[in-house]
């Protein structure tokens, strides 16, 4: 089975290219959504956020994110904390997720692949980016943000320079270019590469 990675910027298109790849058939681990769900659903999740970061689930159980964005915000460190406890549950539910596909190719839509450590979950990693301007319209359009609270978000990823050193693949996703020829491009090649180390 070739597990791929795909990652990139705010705006970049990255959810974009994963519904191409579902519309293909092969099933992609959004971390994003299921980094929410288990924050609900984990009692590890739950006992560790409750420990560090006091009160943030409420009555119902379900995760007050206004309490837990206020501390994450706070400071950089309540951030590497958190994703201490929240990482490694996704970690784990991520490799059963895999155990349970029967398609020889899955994907993984992470924004913090390489921060994560995810990367190494994954054979193969396709970087989707798009000009900085365009990666902030589509952001400000799709979250309702200002310009401000977007390119705060940009500052504080991982710069595209660096995933570009340690990424093989790319897409642009500038709005001109044929993402999907340049997705089946990319997917050939990747088979083609786990077919010759097979």
């Amino acid at each position: 089975m070739l597990k791929i990675g795909i990652t990139g910027g705010i705006g970049s298109g990255k959810t974009y290219v994963a519904r191409l790849l579902e519309q293909r058939g092969i099933p992609v681990y959004s971390t994003d959504a299921e980094a929410k769900r288990l924050m609900a659903a984990s009692q590890d999740i739950r006992a560790g956020l409750t420990a560090l970061a006091g009160e943030v689930y409420r009555a119902d159980g379900s995760l007050d994110k206004e309490r837990l964005a206020a501390f994450l915000f706070a400071s950089p460190l309540h951030v590497e904390k958190v994703n201490a406890i929240v990482h490694p549950v996704v970690r784990q539910d991520f490799l059963q997720w895999v155990a349970r596909q029967s398609a020889p190719v899955v994907a993984m839509e992470c924004a913090i692949l390489y921060e994560s450590g995810f990367d190494s979950l994954v054979d193969d990693v396709l970087l989707v980016r798009a000009p900085e301007e365009i990666c902030l319209s589509r952001a400000m359009k799709r979250d309702g943000a200002t310009t401000a609270q977007v390119k705060a978000r940009m500052a504080a990823q991982m710069k595209d320079a660096e995933r570009l050193s340690r990424t093989r693949y790319i897409i642009c996703n500038d709005g001109k270019t044929d993402v999907e020829s340049a997705l089946d491009n990319v997917l050939s090649q990747m088979l083609g590469r786990t077919l010759e180390q097979d």
